[in-house]
């Protein structure tokens, strides 16, 4: 019985199994198929893949393909344009080669031409030098050597002639830049100027007080003139007395001393002695006080004091209408100026034309010239020898060896010489003109002579037919060495030659 029994259980157990393997199977039959689809669906999209590849590819190489037979067809018409520009130019050049050999082959024939004439030429030349020789008597050296000698001749006028137009511009342009900078020189230090006098006129209250400066007997008027060394006129003119005298200092005083009598109305010889002290103090005190202004005023310094006041006696001179003080400070600027415009140191320049007429201060006093006596006072209160140089050259007494003392010497000529700076009297002045128009025509062949803006120029017009261009250049080169010689005038006297040449004809 346990043996049906575990029959039957093992029979179960196979049909079982038999059940279970009989299910594994049917999935592994399953997943057998579904792996066999897979693998043939991933072939044919494999498959799809590279058919897409291929088209793909196959367009691609064709684009490039196209691509690259554009390029190529460019490349070659390229080409194509290149050789006709090539041809086109290898067939100028053959062109231009050609007409070379043309231009060569007319030249050849040319210079063969040239070579027959020049032989023709020199055959022609040889008789003609030939016959010359016979006619003129004169060999080939001799008639060179009298060619060389006429050419030598003209061209030794043509240098002059040359050198003459150079020296004329020159002189031009000189003194076209020495005026301007000698009128900028001027205008920048214009300067009144006073007219020289030997007399001042004191005006009186009334006609009563000219008898109480005479005093009784006459004793104030003598007591005045005694004191003062001035003379003092008491005529008909009214309410005015005269001081007389050549010492501009002392003309001061007197006038200074009357002045304050009249104001004082006490007029006695010791009240006249007393005013005259206090006229003297004030007249002294006024000029130490110019002189350091004028020194002041142009930047001078560590001027000696006896210097400074000799200075300031030169605000009383004047010389041919002109303040001597002020003509010295005019002096110092141009002379200063001028020493800029060179780019020269202009102190020393300053100082030498401020001192330049020192000696004029005691002239008056002392005897010698006012050159010398200022060379003697400048040494002596130590001025350098630049300036006692400058000092003594500005006159020509000597030499000017330095540039100071040259622009001294300009600056007292322009500032003495200037129009209006100095006063001539009326027969100074017709004398000079006189002598100008003498000088100029005591010389042969002068038509006419006058003396222009107030004997500052000479214009002789002389005879065409007896004077050329040179001899006109001489003839101003001579009046000019005369007026040099023969005359004495402030600045420069021009000289000009006039030859005019008129030819008329009178159509009937």
């Amino acid at each position: 019985m346990n043996f049906y029994i575990a029959l039957a259980f093992v029979t179960v157990g196979f049909a079982s199994l038999a059940l279970v393997c009989g299910r594994q199977k049917g999935k592994i039959e399953a997943l057998i198929q579904n792996q066999n689809k897979a693998e043939k669906d991933f072939e044919k999209r494999e498959e799809l893949l590279k058919k897409e590849a291929v088209v793909a590819a196959n367009e691609s190489v064709k684009a490039l393909r196209d691509e690259a037979e554009e390029e190529a067809k460019a490349r070659r018409a390229e080409i194509l344009r290149a050789e006709e520009k090539i041809t086109k130019r290898e067939d100028q050049i053959e062109e231009q080669a050609q007409k070379l050999a043309d231009k060569q082959h007319q030249m050849d024939k040319k210079y063969d031409e040239l070579i027959s004439k020049e032989d023709y030429l020199a055959e022609v030349v040889e008789k003609q030098t030939g016959e010359l020789e016979r006619i003129s008597q004169m060999s080939k050296d001799e008639a060179r050597h009298q060619l060389f000698e006429q050419l030598k001749s003209e061209l030794a006028q043509e240098q002059v002639q040359l050198i003459r137009e150079n020296e004329i511009k020159i002189k031009e342009a000189s003194e076209e830049k020495s005026k301007e900078i000698l009128s900028q020189c001027i205008q920048r230090c214009a300067i009144d100027q006073v007219i020289e006098t030997a007399v001042s006129v004191v005006s009186l209250p009334s006609d009563e007080m000219k008898g109480r400066i005479i005093g009784r007997e006459g004793r104030n008027i003598r007591t005045l003139e005694t004191l003062t060394g001035v003379d003092l006129i008491v005529d008909d003119t009214p309410e005015a007395i005269v001081l007389s005298s050549f010492d501009p200092i002392r003309r001061e005083i007197a006038k200074l001393t009357v002045e304050k009598l009249i104001s004082d109305g006490r007029i006695h010889p010791v009240r006249i002695e007393e005013m005259y002290e206090k006229s003297k103090n004030e007249i002294e005190k006024k000029m130490r006080q110019e002189g350091e202004r004028a020194a002041t005023d142009l930047g001078i310094m560590n001027l000696n004091k006896e210097l400074t006041k000799n200075l300031g006696r030169l605000y009383y001179r004047t010389s041919f209408g002109q303040n001597v003080l002020k003509h010295s400070i005019e002096v110092a600027q141009i002379a200063g100026m001028l020493a800029v415009e060179l780019g020269a140191d202009a102190a020393p320049a300053k100082r030498a034309g401020l001192l330049h007429d020192i000696g004029k201060a005691v002239d008056q006093e002392q005897e010698g010239t006012h050159v010398q006596l200022g060379v003697d006072m400048a040494r002596k209160y130590g001025e350098n020898e630049t300036i006692v140089h400058a000092i003594e050259a500005h006159h020509d007494d000597v030499c000017a060896n330095t540039l100071t003392a040259a622009l001294v010497k300009i600056a007292d000529t322009v500032s003495a010489g200037r129009p209006g700076a100095r006063r001539d009297t009326l027969d100074i002045y017709i004398k000079r003109l006189k002598k100008l128009e003498e000088i100029a025509n005591s010389y042969e062949g002068i038509k006419q002579t006058f003396a222009v803006q107030a004997g500052r120029e000479v214009r002789v017009i002389v005879q065409p037919n007896m004077f050329d261009d040179v001899a006109s250049a001489k003839l101003a080169r001579d009046i000019v060495k005369r007026i040099e010689d023969e005359m004495e005038y402030p600045g420069q006297i021009r000289v000009t030659v006039v030859r005019e040449a008129r030819t008329i004809e009178i159509a009937k």
